[in-house]
């Protein structure tokens, strides 16, 4: 069994035009259909489309490497970066700044001119205390002279997926991938040169860690080139992370094939597409938040009031699980159960919620939409 890169021109792939004709179209169809309708937000809508697109990018591609970030965390920095309101929102933890900061600046800047430094300034700032959970990690700099492995399966029985090329190689790599990625643009179309650099990149894994999340960064900056904007409206990590066992398997059997990557390519463009039609849902969750914000426009509400608010609508129309309880907005707000009481009944009472059907301990509650 060979991999792909002990070919030699490993890197000069190849692909069937007339396999990926039709999902290319697809693709193609559903991404003009979405831009056409985020130009229909407004400046404040576009804002809010973004960070609710943002965090969900960063939580759902640190998800794929097993990595739990607070959702609520996370938010804060976006919030903080795109100057959004923050109150009532955590205060943001080194990680989640690392991760946005790379994210925000792979897609703002977009025409800026991608180089080794750059690369390895993504990859420190997702690491700020040069650890990953207990394990010391190289940061800011290519990998070491360990072979690098992909693999699973508990220790003496492990199943290696995938062995990255010799580390001594990987300076040359990169600058290859680098003069590649520079001259592809324009020529290369836009969305395969986005399947293609996912592909090399991952393929060469530079670093000793964070290379998944930089991969995606840096699919999701190709993606920023070709439609010529700096802002994302569709999460393609969160559909990645949807579908992590497929990605595995396709990127394993690219890996281990010849040059002829047509099955990577046909499941990334129909990945992609996916992706965009899930973000057609977090889109109408945005304009209904902002609908229920402009009907509460006069209607006064305190930090805490607020905070639980903004958490049911994160939620989204389908509702917050089990609804609002006394108990849980105790937790939330961390106030007094008379205090949460008194919260919920103002609410109620100005028509911000309503109660669910249940007696007693059972009462919970839910946003009136106004339907």
């Amino acid at each position: 069994m060979r991999y792909i890169w002990q070919y030699d021109s490993w890197a000069d792939f190849r692909w069937q035009d007339d396999k990926l004709v039709d999902a290319l179209g697809k693709a193609r169809f559903c991404q003009g259909n979405l831009i056409n309708k985020v130009r229909s937000l407004s400046m404040n809508l576009s804002l809010e489309a973004r960070a609710g697109i943002l965090t969900e990018e960063a939580v759902q591609t640190s998800a794929i490497e097993g990595e739990n970030l607070n959702r609520e965390s996370v938010r804060s920095s976006v919030a903080r970066r795109l100057g959004l309101p923050t109150a009532g929102l955590l205060h943001p933890d080194r990680h989640a700044d690392g991760l946005v900061e790379m994210l925000l600046d792979a897609t703002t800047h977009y025409d800026t001119q991608l180089t080794p430094e750059r690369l390895k300034a993504w990859q420190a700032a997702l690491f700020p205390t040069g650890y990953s959970g207990l394990k010391r990690v190289r940061t800011g700099e290519w990998r070491g002279p360990e072979p690098m492995q992909v693999v699973s399966g508990p220790i003496g029985r492990e199943k290696v997926h995938f062995e990255a090329p010799p580390a001594d190689r990987t300076e040359e790599e990169m600058r290859q991938f680098l003069c590649w990625w520079k001259e592809s643009m324009g020529k290369t179309e836009g969305l395969l040169r986005a399947g293609i650099a996912h592909f090399r990149f991952i393929t060469i894994h530079p670093f000793e860690d964070g290379n998944g999340r930089v991969a995606r960064s840096l699919t999701d900056m190709a993606l920023a080139q070709d439609e010529k904007l700096s802002t994302r409206f569709y999460s393609l990590s969160a559909q990645i992370m949807a579908e992590r066992d497929a990605y595995y398997r396709i990127l394993e059997q690219s890996q281990k094939g010849d040059r002829d990557i047509t099955p990577w390519l046909l499941w990334f463009l129909e990945c992609f597409e996916r992706a965009i039609n899930r973000s057609e849902i977090l889109i109408s969750d945005v304009l209904a938040k902002a609908d229920f914000w402009i009907r509460h426009a006069q209607t006064l509400m305190n930090d805490r009031q607020r905070k639980a608010v903004n958490r049911l609508l994160d939620a989204g129309s389908q509702g917050f699980e089990g609804g609002l309880t006394t108990r849980k907005y105790v937790g939330m707000t961390r106030t007094s159960r008379a205090t949460a009481y008194r919260d919920i009944a103002e609410l109620v009472k100005k028509g911000v919620l309503k109660a669910n059907p249940g007696k007693g301990r059972n009462v919970s509650y839910s946003l009136d939409w106004g339907d």
